[in-house]
């Protein structure tokens, strides 16, 4: 009986932290689109000032537009995007321990019919969910 009680105890606790990190990875995806359409609308600047103060302190938003009007602008308008994946993670190479969700999309623009965004919000000091990275290829 004891060990029956156990295993539902580990069950309800193994249950409640994949609820958490679910509630964890939509709270960063919608965090993820709402920036992603700054980026869709061209406005880079303002996307700059959405990014995590980890990425803020990294790249400079002059130099962040450039890289976005040589990236973006040949690409064309959006056609569609759907979620491939979205994981919650503690730990990525390359930067500070966290929690971050790697968000990767499977995007259509106007010149680029097939392309993989790849989006990293991360939980930032004011608690609320920044992007710290964005690739695309």
């Amino acid at each position: 009986m004891k060990l029956r009680v156990a295993v539902v105890a580990l069950l309800i606790v193994a249950l409640a932290g994949v609820t958490l990190a679910e509630d964890k990875t939509k709270a960063a995806e919608a965090a993820a689109e709402a920036w992603l359409e700054l980026l869709d609308s061209g406005h880079y600047a303002q996307s700059w000032q959405d990014f995590s103060s980890m990425f803020k302190a990294a790249v400079g938003e002059k130099e962040w537009e450039q890289q976005m009007r040589a990236v973006r602008t040949p690409l064309g308008e959006m056609i569609s995007r759907k979620i491939r994946s979205a994981d919650f993670a503690t730990q990525l190479p390359g930067v500070p321990d966290g929690q971050y969700v790697v968000i990767r999309y499977e995007t259509s623009f106007a010149n680029k019919k097939s392309a993989i965004e790849t989006v990293t919000p991360m939980l930032d000091k004011d608690g609320q969910w920044h992007v710290s990275g964005y690739f695309i290829k």
